[in-house]
């Protein structure tokens, strides 16, 4: 695959050619956020937390669906893209009801860790306070519509890893919710596997294990690492 070169915050970084910003910037270390991207699904640059400033773009764009190219000249950190992210992240607390301090997961959360690290202390919109219901329909897994950012992880990984396509979302805007089997109880569901994929994969706790107390859950994502190591000896016109 051939090589290009990029600027990306005042460095020459070599790259290959079918790669994204993301990778590209992951690869040398440098940290862009994110909160819908994950390794071993397909990027959606939903959240837009990982926007970046490129050189003749009249406006910030996602690194995660951007694909780098030669001579691209990037920049990852300005305090403007520090202020999206922070508004991003505050929208996201006042959307919807994120009360750390009785979640299960608690100290193991990425919108939490994303918070702290961007120096959210506060968030100056107002809260919608939105009343949302849970589904505790499921035998092992509940869901809780107050903690979702509707990142699609469990979409993503519920359709191209398991098959099952359970999960799909409802409505649009603030009023979008995670549903399954075109909006069923969660326990009725007749497609759903109970792999619990979509648990593990959520970045706060929106899905999560019943049973788990504050704090306790902790997400076990070792099966991508699989899905990854499949796609690259692909890549490589091996099989497994």
């Amino acid at each position: 695959m051939p090589a290009i070169t990029l600027t990306i915050n005042n460095e020459l970084f070599s790259a290959r050619k079918e790669q994204t910003l993301l990778e590209v910037a992951r690869e040398q270390g440098i940290d862009i956020p994110t909160l819908c991207n994950l390794d071993g699904l397909e990027a959606m640059g939903g959240c837009r937390l990982c926007l970046v400033e490129l050189q003749g773009s009249p406006r910030p764009v996602p690194a995660c669906v951007t694909r780098a190219a030669e001579g691209m000249v990037v920049t990852t950190g300005s305090d403007k893209l520090v202020e999206y992210r922070k508004m991003l992240v505050e929208l996201l607390l006042a959307e919807r009801t994120h009360t750390c301090s009785i979640c299960v997961q608690n100290n193991n959360c990425e919108l939490q860790t994303l918070a702290a690290k961007l120096g959210i202390d506060h968030v100056r919109f107002d809260y919608l306070h939105q009343q949302l219901p849970m589904d505790a329909s499921r035998e092992r897994f509940a869901l809780d519509h107050n903690r979702c950012v509707l990142c699609l992880r469990c979409v993503r990984v519920c359709d191209a890893v398991e098959g099952a396509h359970t999960w799909d979302v409802r409505g649009r805007g603030s009023t979008s919710r995670i549903v399954a089997d075109l909006d069923r109880p969660w326990g009725t569901s007749t497609s759903c596997t109970d792999c619990g994929k979509c648990v593990q994969l959520c970045p706060t706790g929106a899905l999560y294990k019943k049973g788990a107390t504050v704090g306790e859950m902790k997400k076990e994502r070792s099966f991508l690492n699989r899905i990854l190591e499949r796609r690259r000896l692909v890549a490589q016109g091996r099989s497994l």
